[in-house]
C-alpha cells in the first residue's frame, strides 16, 4: 500500500507540473526551450507504468492517474506542434 501511495504521489507531482507549462506555452504563444523529443519519451516512460501495472493485474486505479498526466503532456506537445507551425508560416 506504501509503494502505491508513493507512486501516486509521484505522478501527482509531475502531474501538477504540466498545467503550468501548458498555460506558460498557451499564453506565450512560444514554444523557446520545449523539447518535444522530452514530452515524447516522458508520455513513453507512462505508458510503460500502465503496461506494468497491466501485467501485473493490480493497483489499476493508478493507470487513471496516468492516464490523465499523459493527456495533460500531450496537450503541452500538441500545443508545441502548433505554434511551432505558426512560427515558421511567418
Amino acid at each position: 500500500m506504501l509503494s502505491q501511495i508513493l507512486e501516486f504521489a509521484m505522478l501527482f507531482a509531475f502531474g501538477f507540473s504540466w498545467p503550468f507549462a501548458i498555460a506558460k506555452t498557451w499564453r506565450s504563444k512560444r514554444v523557446d526551450g520545449k523539447s518535444p523529443m522530452f514530452m515524447a519519451i516522458v508520455l513513453v516512460g507512462y505508458m510503460c507504468g500502465i503496461a506494468a501495472h497491466l501485467v501485473e493485474g493490480t493497483k489499476l486505479w493508478l493507470c487513471l492517474v496516468y492516464l490523465v498526466d499523459m493527456a495533460l503532456v500531450s496537450t503541452d506537445l500538441a500545443l508545441y506542434f502548433h505554434f511551432a507551425n505558426r512560427k515558421t508560416e511567418k
